[in-house]
């Protein structure tokens, strides 16, 4: 051991000591740190795909993909019939709702305070049993953090005095504010149930509330989420990327989603309204507004594309393809028939530049979308929280796809001037989406690439050839077929997937694809477990108009010290119809993947944190035992 203490090591040795003053403190936290490692390793709850969709969200989130259930099901399924179970999972999901029904229907008195709290206080027992006293502590809500932590911690004695003396604690809480008390333990319930919560992409768009998901996601104790191609769209909106607010408006309008921009982040549409009633006379006023912006869309998404040859989108140049004599369009080689020709405002001699009412409009939306504190608000958690991939306890997080070739060997993509694959890619996208937000003015490079990852055919976000022009304009769907990246053909195979982990620096033995982006088509026989288990798909299937299509409402992840399960979930109804008939969300649970020996606290990327963290604690210990730097025995 090097002992002299004017290394740059032992300088931080020296600040250390300030933390730690004594031997017998520096010993206190090795023991401290030594016993977290071998604790059960946290609960992370996986969702991805969530498309706006509030209540479903919500649910899910407060259920925590069934894991409240499982637990209250394993404490008390022999002494609770399946009604009085559900009617406690309700409580815990939504404990302020459920608490003013109950008033209004029922005759809540003293007993079922006490034998509700006792039964909850059991549960927040039992799930807090992985974690340290002083996080259970943490997570506890301030003002009754003493008399939870008494309550947790009451212990029989031989004359019950603690049984006694707990008993009067939660007689004294009935008279005073019980149902205060039963709100606060169950937000802590559902806190110690998930350790870390994973949104794998695309919490906007389709549904009308993404809003108040980002407000409901802001007050979440930890989290990550790995951008999807509808949340960078809204990022580079709230840049100011005028192709990407033109996208984000008409999205709203197409979906009937116009509460997001006018309640939600307080963005009017009456200029672009009136302008299109005026443009188009002959539609009703949301139709004409649909169109106008859509229009508006094309010619700005032109825009971007001319000036940047790299991004290799010129087959979506096709405004100036338009026959209106004729009323078609040739693509490729095949003439196909518009089904709509009034284009007022596309001119001969640029079809992409805007007209001065145009110009109008989105100069007023570029304001309103700059201006919206709701919407920066969003996007600044959006950027603090957020990144193009996340990995996390030996797995790799993304939304989209990492771009291959036909071989499926990594694509290399050309931008800017420089070569990119891989990671080296997913890195310079963040990079570039990052200064697009916080450079010190919107520079039009970063603003051009937020389009580029929104809608990209070698995006990581997206990985396919959008017919956004195809499916507004033109009926035969011949036209709107997407050809993707071979990535979604390669991702079926075990060794493409372990080469791609390699890639970013897991080992593929242990080491998982967590991926968003793509609907499990269940009523087609797709699965989402790919690759010999090496690849999961969780598209979350919030969205209702994909039920249909999928055959259940998605899958969400729940990786806990046991191993990896996924959940596929029935699809849900409404959150008043879940307070009334205590109506879960049903899910069937998969096993993935079990663990040979239980994960441990010691086997995360918190524990080598923590590991690190001791050895520095042993070197400082050396220290103070060979006089190198001084200990004060007596501490404060």
């Amino acid at each position: 051991m090097n002992l002299n203490p004017s290394t740059e090591s032992n300088k931080y040795l020296r600040l250390l000591s300030e933390k730690y003053p004594s031997v017998r403190a520096v010993t206190r936290e090795i023991i401290n740190l030594s016993a977290i490692l071998n604790l059960p390793k946290g609960t992370e709850h996986f969702m991805s795909d969530i498309h706006g969709e509030y209540e479903a969200f919500c649910h899910i989130l407060n259920n925590c993909s069934g894991v409240v259930r499982e637990k209250l099901k394993a404490l008390y399924g022999d002494a609770l019939s399946p009604e009085e179970q559900s009617e406690l999972c309700t409580l815990i999901y939504y404990p302020a709702e459920k608490l003013r029904l109950n008033h209004s229907e029922l005759h809540i008195d003293r007993e079922w305070y006490r034998v509700t709290l006792e039964r909850m206080i059991e549960i927040a027992r039992v799930l807090s049993s992985k974690y340290t006293r002083s996080k259970v502590r943490k997570a506890m809500p301030e003002d009754y953090a003493y008399i939870i932590d008494e309550l947790l911690h009451a212990q029989k004695d031989e004359d019950n005095n603690q049984v006694r003396y707990h008993r009067n604690i939660l007689d004294t809480i009935i008279s005073i504010n019980a149902d205060d008390f039963v709100i606060s333990l169950a937000g802590l319930i559902k806190r110690l149930a998930v350790d870390r919560l994973h949104i794998v992409g695309d919490i906007y768009d389709r549904g009308d509330s993404a809003d108040k998901i980002l407000d409901l996601l802001m007050r979440h104790h930890s989290l990550d989420i790995e951008w999807g191609n509808h949340d960078i769209l809204w990022m580079g909106a709230a840049c100011g990327s005028d192709a990407c607010i033109a996208a984000a408006v008409r999205n709203c309008i197409n979906y009937k989603a116009v509460r997001t921009l006018e309640s939600g982040y307080g963005i009017s549409l009456r200029k672009l309204v009136t302008f299109a009633r005026d443009t188009y006379p002959g539609k009703k006023p949301m139709e004409a507004a649909l169109h106008a912006i859509t229009v508006m869309e094309f010619k700005l998404e032109g825009q971007i594309i001319r000036r940047n040859p790299s991004f290799q989108m010129d087959d979506r140049l096709l405004l100036d393809k338009i026959d209106l004599e004729n009323g078609t369009i040739e693509i490729d080689g095949v003439t196909y028939a518009l089904n709509e020709t009034c284009f007022p405002t596309v001119g001969c001699e640029d079809p992409y530049a805007l007209s001065e009412g145009e110009k109008t409009v989105m100069d007023e939306l570029r304001t309103a979308f700059l201006e919206s504190e709701k919407l920066q608000q969003h996007t600044a958690f959006l950027y603090e929280k957020g990144g193009m991939y996340q990995i996390y306890n030996g797995n790799l997080l993304y939304h989209g796809c990492v771009p291959l070739n036909e071989d499926g060997t990594l694509r290399e993509v050309e931008f800017f001037g420089e070569k990119f694959s891989g990671k080296a890619y997913f890195d310079m996208a963040d990079t570039i989406a990052r200064h697009a937000y916080y450079g010190e003015s919107k520079n039009i490079l970063g603003l051009d690439f937020m389009f580029y990852l929104r809608c990209g055919e070698n995006s990581p976000l997206c990985g396919r050839k959008i017919k956004g022009f195809e499916r507004a304009f033109i009926n035969d769907t011949r036209a709107w077929h997407e050809e993707k990246n071979p990535y979604y053909r390669h991702y079926y195979n075990k060794q493409i997937c372990e080469m791609i982990l390699g890639e970013f620096g897991l080992h593929a033995a242990s080491a998982h694809i967590i991926n968003g982006h793509t609907p499990v088509r269940t009523v087609k026989g797709e699965l989402p477990i790919r690759a010999e288990g090496k690849l999961l798909v969780i598209d979350g299937g919030f969205c209702k108009n994909y039920h249909a299509t999928t055959g259940i409402a998605g899958y969400t992840l729940i990786f806990n010290s046991h191993g990896l399960r996924l959940k596929a979930h029935r699809p849900f109804r409404t959150i008043d119809e879940a307070l009334r008939e205590n109506r879960d969300i049903h899910s069937d649970s998969e096993i993935v993947e079990t663990e040979q020996q239980r994960m441990m606290v010691g086997d995360t990327d918190s524990g080598a944190v923590l590991r690190s963290q001791i050895d520095d604690l042993y070197r400082l210990l050396g220290m103070y035992r060979s006089g190198a730097i001084s200990a004060r025995e007596q501490e404060d």
